[in-house]
């Protein structure tokens, strides 16, 4: 169902942003549009990982510089049948985790420094198979793909509000139209870009049960993560709002809610899905990955990262 929904979004997205050309442009405006976002979906698909990656400072880490949560994503991959990522870690004490990447060969996880020293091992292990969850959905093209195209739209609409679109006699709605794809459309489009991530947020979530095979412990990560995150700030985050739909918990400030305006479900109904997918096999709990016991390391900025980088 949730395949299907998100079909449904992407094709409304599309077909929202050759609405907006038509309206700017006429017939013209149209193929421009069709243009500009093939151009700009293919610099997506070769550089989203790396633009979101620089822009949240995160630093790769390996076996030798991370040794426990290395060995902690390498396991958990393997377990979901995924090739090993790259791993990063970004300094911020705010708890959370992204995953990036154009395909599960191509993919990277980060997680937070606030994660990993606020979080027990079993709770990251959790909280690290959501993000490969997305890698595994292929979540994070998707979520590229709708953030490249709703910036476009967004484009477009600028150059209608400013230069008053084409003269094109296709465009049957005039100044009527020019407003539409000024105001409406972009409004329209970010709609359905937290749509799309709310959706996909349920899915990686359904995963890293799977994987783990504890939903529990989805659970209690959850729960921290969104209490922490409340009134720890992530200044990277709120320098790069766009960027928000990839983080676990939502990283920007102020309450959020789940409705048309928020990027991410509301926390109290991710664990409700994933507490009916406990009941629903019967409380079973799979066998979790085999997570080194590990001690706590010290600030963010500590010159010895210590095992968890």
């Amino acid at each position: 169902m949730n395949v299907l929904r998100t079909g449904m979004l992407l094709a409304t997205m599309t077909a929202l942003f050759m609405g907006v050309g038509y309206l700017v442009g006429g017939t013209g405006g149209m193929f421009f549009a069709l243009v500009i976002a093939a151009g700009m979906n293919l610099f997506t698909y070769w550089n989203a990982d790396k633009l979101v990656l620089r822009m949240h400072k995160a630093r790769e880490v390996n076996a030798g510089s991370a040794p426990e949560f290395y060995a902690m994503v390498r396991d958990l991959a393997a377990k979901a049948d995924l090739p090993m990522p790259k791993v990063y870690v970004m300094d911020t004490p705010q708890p959370n985790a992204f995953a990036t990447g154009r395909n599960p060969e191509n993919a990277a996880v980060c997680a937070t420094t606030g994660l990993l020293n606020s979080l027990s091992r079993e709770e990251i292990a959790a909280v690290m198979a959501h993000e490969l969850g997305h890698v595994k959905n292929r979540d994070t093209l998707i979520m590229a793909i709708t953030a490249t195209i709703a910036g476009a739209i967004s484009m477009l609409a600028n150059f209608a509000l400013f230069f008053g679109g084409g003269r094109d006699n296709n465009n049957p709605l005039g100044f009527v139209g020019i407003l539409i794809a000024a105001l409406v459309a972009p409004i329209a489009a970010m709609l359905v870009q937290m749509a799309v991530s709310r959706t996909r947020e349920y899915s990686a979530d359904r995963a890293a049960a799977e994987i783990t095979g504890r939903p529990d412990l989805l659970v209690s990560a959850l729960a921290k993560i969104a209490g922490l995150a409340k009134c720890v700030p992530n200044d990277e985050a709120e320098r790069h709002p766009a960027t928000a739909p990839l983080f676990i918990i939502n990283p920007l400030s102020g309450a959020r809610f789940d409705n048309l305006f928020a990027t991410h479900p509301a926390t109290e109904n991710r664990i409700a899905a994933l507490r009916e997918m406990e009941r629903e096999t019967g409380g079973r709990r799979g066998t979790t990955v085999a997570v080194p016991r590990v001690g706590r390391t010290g600030p963010a900025r500590n010159r010895n990262p210590g095992p968890w980088g």
